[in-house]
């Protein structure tokens, strides 16, 4: 028994020591500066044009100046014939803008994707046009179609359409001359995504193909296609919210005319809110906007299945 209680107790195991909650929350901490300001300069806009949405806010008559609650949205649906015509045209100016850009940036990234000599100073002037900020794409433009020195007083020269012509005073041209300049700036961002994730589809499937006898069209049809799905869903979905909302083009341009015939609804809203200084109607238009938006952007990646699986 002595002997027994003369051997000594094993040693305890040490305690361990509870991890400090800090070096897990440093991340957070580092990054809650920047995400509190971001917060503010997006959350503090929408909420104040949905605020001023529901008052009848115009500073050059404050008498007037007072709570709306739904007046501005039942005018905009019932009193306003401007609205539904600016939204038409927006709708067509999406759809023919990122239609068009989607074919032509598609096939220039096809273009540029293959080996050819000089294949690096062509893909620098495919993509030069995105770098070109909207107000001197705009003003390159204006240029091209001054009626004096652009394209159609030298069209004139070859005995081409006469002198003096202005294609963007005329409302039969000024909708195809203002897509043709947008065309410009636009097709690049979609060849610069589609060529992007051309460079990952396996050169063993197009091999594989070729040895069983599958022709180009197939190979496109079958092969780059489907791997091109969720590229393409994307672009054309960033670049319908960026057209619709394209104002800086088509102000420069066009100013919304001749007769309104190229005014989109954020071109009107604008006019609205700085030409007007009705920011309570404008404020509501933004909000039927936002909504439009919205509802579209959710009903396209829906519909098109985004990021599901290519069957």
């Amino acid at each position: 028994m002595a002997q027994a209680a003369a051997v000594a107790k094993p040693p305890a195991p040490p305690r361990r020591r509870r991890a400090s909650a800090t070096p897990r929350r440093l991340p957070y901490l580092l990054i809650g500066p920047a995400a509190l300001l971001m917060l503010g300069f997006i959350a503090y806009p929408v909420i104040s044009v949905f605020y001023y949405s529901l008052q009848e806010y115009n500073p050059t008559k404050p008498w007037r100046n007072g709570f709306a609650g739904f007046d501005n949205f039942v005018k905009i649906f019932t009193e306003d014939p401007v609205f539904w015509d600016t939204l038409v045209f927006s709708a067509k100016w999406v759809f023919v803008e990122v239609g068009l850009q989607l074919l032509f940036g598609l096939a220039l990234a096809l273009i540029v994707n293959q080996t050819f000599v000089g294949r690096g100073i062509g893909r620098a002037m495919v993509f030069s046009p995105w770098a070109v900020s909207g107000v001197l794409t705009s003003a390159i433009w204006v240029l091209l179609y001054n009626s004096q020195t652009g394209v159609t007083r030298y069209l004139a020269d070859m005995g081409i359409g006469s002198y003096g012509t202005s294609w963007l005073s005329d409302t039969s041209t000024v909708f195809s001359a203002a897509v043709v300049a947008d065309l410009w700036r636009g097709v690049p961002f979609f060849a610069i995504l589609i060529l992007a994730d051309l460079q990952s589809v396996s050169k063993d499937l197009y091999e594989a193909a070729e040895v069983d006898g599958a022709s180009r069209l197939k190979q496109f049809w079958h092969i780059t296609l489907p791997h091109l799905k969720d590229a393409i869903i994307l672009s054309t979905l960033l670049r319908a919210v960026w057209e619709f909302n394209n104002v800086d083009l088509l102000y420069t341009l066009t100013g919304g005319g001749p007769a309104g015939e190229t005014t989109t609804l954020p071109l009107y809203i604008a006019n609205t809110s700085v030409d007007a200084h009705d920011f309570g109607y404008a404020s509501a238009l933004t909000t039927v906007a936002f909504v439009i938006l919205l509802f579209c952007s959710i009903v396209y990646l829906r519909l098109s299945k985004f990021g599901g699986e290519n069957k």
